[in-house]
């Protein structure tokens, strides 16, 4: 989720800010070079966020990964809509890419793998997510050139930091090297991100508009910063909720130490009848001595089997 505020020219030192292009000059009048100027103070908000912070660590929780998929789910869903409706209008028409840009079907891809094939009766829009929503499609219908605003803060910063996101949620969540979960960050249709990047911005600068517009829509992005960061404050107050998520194979991320009611699989928890953490229980029955010999004589039958096969 957090590529919505990241900068168009950002890279992985420092995701959410903007940068030039080496060889790409801009005028100060220019819409980009205003976007870049103009949301500075946002940035650094953003960037800010728990949510983001803890993300670009590799602290996501992938059920919070999920929702946070879910919000980009129906946050694209208008936007695209909202594009579509708009192709043919001048004042946004030169930014439309749908076959390199349209994120709707991968991210249909990404909630199947995780929610399954009836995954469209398993999700429901929040209320952040649905704030966002509805200014994206008040701006479509009433006041399209604000749509440029939305689109370049979305798309270039999936193109951008998002591509860092990527690795980073692949990594801390341990998804497929298939790409499978993060369909999202990928873009099959750009052979060259940062070649495409340049020409979104060019298209961007040669729109028409007057300097009062060009301030409308600097104003309507620091809106949709604001929109992110309520999603992003939303995900974060539920990641607080969530207990905290099983390790490889299934076992509690808890060390055995402590008070075992801070085991998120304690018997109070799960409604179970036994008073005491499963990890304190296997920890417990394994030291036991006819536990251990029992242990012992299956290594020594294993070792053997497996020196037979060998030979």
């Amino acid at each position: 989720m957090p590529s919505a505020l990241e900068s168009p020219e950002g890279g992985e030192e420092d995701i959410l800010r903007y940068e030039e292009i080496e060889g790409d000059p801009v005028s100060p009048m220019d819409l980009s070079e205003l976007l870049k100027e103009g949301t500075k103070e946002s940035h650094d908000r953003a960037e800010n966020t728990q949510f983001v912070k803890d993300f670009l660590k590799g602290r996501i929780k992938k059920e919070l990964f999920k929702l946070a998929t879910v919000a980009l789910h129906f946050t694209y869903s208008a936007l695209e809509e909202e594009m579509d409706r708009n192709k043919d209008n001048p004042v946004f028409a030169p930014l439309y890419f749908p076959v390199e840009l349209h994120r709707r079907e991968a991210l249909a891809k990404d909630l199947k793998y995780f929610y399954g094939e009836d995954w469209k009766e398993k999700i429901q829009c929040s209320e952040a997510t649905q704030q966002y929503v509805d200014r994206i499609h008040h701006v479509g219908q009433h006041e399209p050139e604000l749509l440029v605003a939305h689109t370049y803060t979305r798309y270039m910063g999936d193109l951008s930091g998002g591509q860092v996101l990527k690795k980073v949620a692949q990594r801390a969540l341990k998804l497929p090297s298939t790409e499978e979960g993060i369909q999202f960050y990928v873009f099959d249709n750009i052979s060259n991100a940062q070649q495409f990047k340049q020409l979104y911005r060019a298209r961007m600068n040669a729109l028409d508009f007057d300097k009062n517009t060009k301030e409308r829509i600097v104003e309507e992005a620091n809106k949709a910063f604001r929109f992110n960061m309520q999603v992003f404050d939303e995900l974060d107050k539920i990641g607080r909720s969530l207990a905290e998520e099983a390790q490889d194979g299934g076992f509690p991320v808890h060390d055995g130490k402590g008070d075992i009611r801070k085991c998120p699989y304690y018997a109070d928890k799960l409604g179970t009848a036994g008073p005491g953490c499963p990890f304190h229980a296997a920890v417990g029955l394994a030291r036991q001595p006819l536990v251990q010999l029992v242990l012992a004589a299956c290594v020594a039958v294993a070792a053997g089997a497996a020196a037979w096969y060998i030979l």
